[in-house]
């Protein structure tokens, strides 16, 4: 049977993501208590995930959704890849391979995050988000060593009439992962970057996956290590440090880094992505140890759990993701290729931000008109590429 599910939008309509608002919080009845010395406090009606008590006067409803999307069919067995995944391989090169390759597809993705702690005098939960949509997930390139997913949202809604809109395309997020890499992209605060190199002991048979946001320009990396058991493959990050993604920074200010981990695990029908992170104030200086360590004076100000969930779907039409990506894949093959470069051969490297004036609104706005037009020259894409670079990425010393 098809499942039913409620999806919208974000503020920015080209470069949000699908959100989900779901999950009713249960009835709880809680004991009235106040003691000599103890903070009074209030009948309780609700309770919620990790057994958040919350107020009558709070509001924790989930944030995210606000439209309904077309209902998806869950496919009903397990995946090809999964199968294939059990099978015995002539080395553990080549079932991580078969690991990272998996989670290309048709999906559902949907995705939670709730805070869990909070660290400072007079905290109060913050509302959880959850949001999903359909994803089609693209094997940009594959090298042997080097993998790269590209995932696109399609998304439709349902109108007030009961009918379903036109499919409305949008790039999400890649990830690259790369086989015993020498050297990672390490975000080190205040939109900055750092090249560092891996110690070649954690290099041998590890991968590095390397995330970038929506418009290609870098998130964070880390180094890990597949490891396979029946029915069981996964993959864990070491502690990175990130910047706010768009769930955080359009309503959140109170902090600038999140420090956590990252978790990778196929399913029988799908993968899963976890996340473990500290919300941390750094201050103005924003840059981090060198060994990535929180720094005495940092100000931890909660932590959160992500669980990230793809599910395979049937039957639903993601032609449009792939005429989008037919259509605009120069484009983004020539930011990614500027990407490189910049990492490659510079230490450092900033991306400055300025409103809606930023690489962010520039590169989404261009690969979006390249993917309405009939024709689009590749030496005008080129100068589009190079502007946004020249305008809003800043680089640091050359390598020696």
């Amino acid at each position: 049977m098809p499942n039913k599910s409620t999806i919208g939008f974000g503020p920015i309509l080209l470069i949000s993501s699908i959100m989900l608002a779901c999950c009713l919080p249960q009835s709880h009845a809680a004991d009235k208590k106040e003691e000599e010395g103890s903070t009074k406090v209030k009948p309780q009606e609700l309770r919620y995930t990790f057994s958040w008590n919350f107020d009558t006067e709070s509001d924790l409803s989930p944030r995210g959704g606000t439209t309904t999307g077309a209902d998806v069919a869950l496919a009903a067995t397990p995946s090809e890849s999964w199968k294939a995944l059990q099978r015995p391989y002539q080395s553990k090169f080549e079932k991580d391979r078969a690991a990272i390759l998996a989670m290309a597809g048709e999906y559902r993705a949907s995705f939670d995050f709730i805070e869990t702690l909070g660290f400072y005098e007079d905290y109060k939960p913050t509302r959880p988000y959850q949001s999903w949509g359909t994803e089609y997930i693209f094997v940009v390139e594959d090298r042997g060593d080097f993998i790269s997913l590209q995932h696109v949202l399609v998304m439709m809604m349902k109108t007030a009439d009961g009918g379903v809109t036109e499919p409305y395309v949008v790039k999400h997020w890649r990830q690259d992962w790369t086989y015993e890499d020498s050297s990672i992209n390490s975000y080190v605060g205040n939109r900055t970057w750092r090249s560092e190199e891996v110690p070649k002991a954690q290099r041998q048979v590890n991968w590095s996956q390397a995330v970038f946001h929506v418009d290609d320009s870098p998130r964070y990396e880390s180094m890990g290590r597949w490891v396979h058991a029946k029915g069981f493959s996964s993959w864990m990050s070491q502690e990175t440090w990130r910047p706010l993604p768009r769930r955080e920074f359009s309503v959140r200010d109170d902090y600038d880094v999140l420090i956590g981990t990252n978790r990778h695990t196929i399913t029988l029908n799908g993968w899963s992505q976890e996340e473990s992170n500290l919300k941390v104030v750094t201050g103005e200086a924003g840059d981090r140890a060198k060994d990535g360590k929180l720094l005495p004076d940092y100000e931890v100000r909660g932590r959160e759990v992500g669980f990230n969930r793809y599910e395979r779907i049937i039957d639903f039409d993601f032609q449009p993701a792939k005429r989008y990506w037919e259509k605009t894949a120069y484009f983004w093959s020539k930011v990614r290729e500027r990407w490189e470069s910049v990492m490659e051969n510079h230490t450092m490297h900033s991306l400055t931000n300025e409103g809606r004036n930023s690489f962010l609104m520039g590169a989404m706005i261009a690969a979006d008109t390249i993917s309405r037009a009939g024709e689009s020259s590749k030496k005008d894409q080129v100068k589009v590429v190079n502007e946004l670079f020249d305008n809003y990425v800043v680089v640091g010393p050359k390598v020696q």
